[in-house]
C-alpha cells in the first residue's frame, strides 16, 4: 500500500441521502485527504489518474463479521492476506471474529489484531469475545478489551449460539455499563441436533440430517424478549430465515435497539444448490428455501436487516474435500461480495447494496459514516457496477479457496479502496 496523489476522473457519487449523490465529479485526493471535489478538475502535476468507462465511488465498505484465521489457522488466512482479499473485495474495514487459537478473549489479543491494521489501507476492527475461551460459561474481560489497543473491540461474539438464556441476559446487563454491542448467533443446538443443512424438501432428498428453520427463530424470539427486559445493544451478525427478519422488523417498530446482518450467499443461493454435495456450500446458518431468499432481500430493502457481511470463513482443501456430512462450514467470499450480488441478486439495486456496505455497517457500530468532502479523511470504495470479469484461482487474493464460485463471470468489479491509503489500485 502506497500513499499517492490521486485525480480520480469523473466518479458518479454513489451515496443515498448525500448532496452529491448521483452527481459525476472529478476528487483530488492527498495525503490521505480529500483535498478537491468539483465537476472537472486538471491534473495539478505527477498526480496518478483513475478512470474508468462507468466508475462510481461510495463511502468506504465495512465488512461486519469475518474470520481470518490468525492466530492459530494461518493456514487458512492471515490477517495480511485477509486484508489484500479485503481490499479487493471493496471493504476499507473489517470486524474481525474472535474465533481463532487462541480465543480472542483479552485485552493483548485485540490489540494483537489492532496492530496489524495500524497504517494499512483496511482498518481491523476487532470483535471481543462474549465468554473465556467462547465456553459461554463465564465473561470475559469486555470492558477492558473495549478500551484496549488502537482501535479496542467494537462489539462482542463467541461466533457461536449462547445456549443458555440467564448468560444472555447477564451479557445484554453488563455491556450497557459501556454501551457495548452485543453479537447473536442465533441458533438453539437442541433443535439444531446433528444438522448439517436446512431441514425441508432438500434435505429430504439428499438424505442429510436438518436443521430446522425453528432453531434460529425462538433463539431470535428469546433474545429479543432479553433485550427488551434488559437493554442493551444487539446485533443479529447471521441470519438466514424470512421469519426471523420479520421478527427483528417488529422489533425496530417497537424501538428497541436491534439490528441484524445477512451474509451474501443466503441473497443469491437456496438449498438446491446443494444436490451436488458440493461442501463449499455448507454453510451455517444453512441455505434456506427459495421463500426465504427472497423473504430476506425484502427485508433488506425494507430496512428490517441493516447490512450485508461476507461471514467470510476460509478453510484448507482437507476441510472441505470430504464427505459432507464431516466437511467445515463456510464460504471464503470477502472478494466477491459485490460482484455476486450485483451480478445474481438481481431484486437488489445499486443504492441498497450501498447502504448495506457502505453506509448502515457504521451506523450499526454506532461509528460516523466516512465523509465525501472536501477536507475530509479519505475512505471510500471505486467500482464499475458494469465491468465483466471472470474470478478464479489466479485472481484470487486470499490463501483459501472454498469458494464455490470459482470459474464465474461477473458484471461489477471493485476498481480499488482509499482509506488513508490506497488498497488495490493498479
Amino acid at each position: 500500500m502506497i500513499v499517492m496523489k490521486l485525480l480520480i476522473k469523473k466518479a458518479k457519487i454513489c451515496y443515498p441521502g448525500h448532496k452529491l449523490h448521483g452527481k459525476t465529479q472529478d476528487v483530488i485526493v492527498e495525503s490521505g485527504k480529500i483535498q478537491c471535489i468539483a465537476s472537472s478538475l486538471k491534473n495539478p502535476g505527477n498526480y496518478k489518474e483513475i478512470t474508468s468507462k462507468n466508475l462510481h465511488l461510495s463511502p468506504g465498505w465495512l465488512d461486519l463479521k469475518a474470520n481470518l484465521g490468525e492466530p492459530g489457522f494461518e493456514e487458512r488466512e492471515t490477517l495480511e492476506s485477509g486484508m489484500k482479499a479485503a481490499a479487493a473485495g471493496g471493504f476499507t474495514g473489517v470486524c474481525v471474529s474472535p474465533d481463532v487459537q487462541p480465543f480472542s478473549d483479552n485485552r493483548s489479543s485485540i490489540e494483537f489484531v489492532s496492530r496489524a491494521g495500524e497504517g494499512k489501507s483496511v482498518t481491523l476492527y476487532p470483535l471481543g469475545a462474549l465468554s473465556k475461551g467462547g465456553k459461554g460459561e463465564e465473561l470475559a474481560e469486555m470492558f477492558d478489551m473495549h478500551k484496549s489497543g488502537l482501535v479496542g473491540a467494537v462489539a462482542f461474539t463467541d461466533n457461536k449460539p449462547i445456549p443458555n438464556a440467564k448468560f444472555q441476559l447477564l451479557l445484554q446487563q453488563y455491556s450497557q455499563n459501556f454501551d457495548g454491542l452485543i453479537y447473536s448467533f442465533p441458533m438453539n443446538l437442541d433443535l439444531a441436533g446433528k444438522g448439517n443443512v436446512s431441514e425441508g424438501e432438500t434435505s429430504t432428498y439428499l438424505g442429510l440430517k436438518g436443521i430446522p428453520h425453528l432453531a434460529e427463530e425462538i433463539t431470535v424470539a428469546r433474545d429479543l424478549q432479553i433485550l427488551e427486559y434488559a437493554g442493551g445493544r444487539l446485533h443479529f451478525s447471521d441470519i438466514s430465515s424470512a421469519e426471523s427478519a420479520k421478527l427483528i422488523g417488529a422489533s425496530k417498530k417497537s424501538k428497541l435497539n436491534a439490528t441484524a446482518s445477512v451474509a451474501w450467499y443466503h441473497l443469491i443461493f437456496n438449498d438446491t444448490v446443494l444436490e451436488g454435495f458440493d461442501s463449499n456450500y455448507k454453510v451455517l446458518p444453512p441455505l434456506r428455501t427459495e421463500s426465504d431468499r427472497k423473504g430476506l432481500i425484502k427485508a433488506l430493502k425494507e430496512g428490517n436487516i441493516d447490512t450485508i457481511t461476507s461471514n467470510h470463513q476460509p478453510q484448507n482443501i482437507e476441510r472441505k474435500e470430504c464427505e459432507f456430512e464431516y466437511a467445515g462450514y463456510g464460504i471464503n467470499g470477502m472478494q466477491v461480495v459485490f460482484a455476486a450480488l450485483n451480478t445474481f441478486a438481481k431484486e437488489l439495486d445499486l443504492d441498497t447494496l450501498v447502504e448495506s456496505l457502505g453506509i448502515r455497517p457504521y451506523q450499526v457500530l454506532n461509528k460516523e459514516t466516512p465523509s465525501i468532502e472536501e477536507g475530509s479523511n479519505a475512505n471510500f470504495t471505486l467500482f464499475d457496477p458494469q465491468e465483466k470479469w471472470t474470478y478464479d484461482k489466479t485472481n484470487n487474493h486470499s490463501l483459501a479457496e472454498n469458494n464455490p464460485m470459482f470459474g464465474t463471470e461477473f458484471t461489477g468489479k471493485v476498481l480499488g479502496t482509499v482509506n488513508g491509503k490506497v488498497g488495490n489500485i493498479s
